[in-house]
């Protein structure tokens, strides 16, 4: 297999479009739909200077997504240290047990080391596939527990 990483750029959204297509087609469990509305936030994401301290990183194989991997950078006052958040990571179905999530991976935290992050922070799926690739991860633990709290549903203060 010639797996390729390269960065997730705005002229890479079709790419990543025909992704997500072919991962509904193998796996249709997915908890968004890829519509118009969809497409325009990610469009408007590249622009946004909001998005600047994000890395995301596409996996190809001839030509082709098969895989993504999405993080952004936490730098808070709390300690004075720099974390990143991985958001999100996913191979298609028929890809997976490749090596394309830790090639994925391993390039990301290349990137976040030479940015001067020490420490990678994610929520785990909770699906068993998922576990058994984040407890295969070296030099990591399993630790707290993760909340996400809808901050739209909250009234006007």
């Amino acid at each position: 297999m010639n797996l390729e990483i390269k960065e997730y750029t705005k002229d890479r959204i079709g790419d990543v479009l025909d992704f997500e297509r072919r991962l509904r087609e193998e796996e249709d469990f997915w908890g968004w739909e890829i519509n118009d509305a969809y497409i325009q936030t990610v469009e408007k994401s590249f622009d946004d200077n909001a998005f600047e301290t994000s890395i995301s990183l596409l996996a190809y194989v001839d030509g082709k997504v098969v895989g993504r991997i999405d993080s952004t950078m936490i730098a808070s006052h709390f300690d004075g240290l720099k974390k990143a958040y991985l958001d999100w990571i996913c191979v298609l179905k028929s890809y997976r047990h490749q090596q394309v999530a830790q090639h994925l991976l391993m390039k990301l935290i290349q990137r976040w080391k030479m940015q001067g992050v020490d420490t990678l922070i994610a929520l785990t799926a909770s699906n068993d596939e998922a576990q058994r690739f984040y407890k295969s991860i070296a030099h990591s633990e399993m630790r707290d527990i993760g909340i996400w709290i809808d901050i739209n549903q909250y009234e006007s203060f």
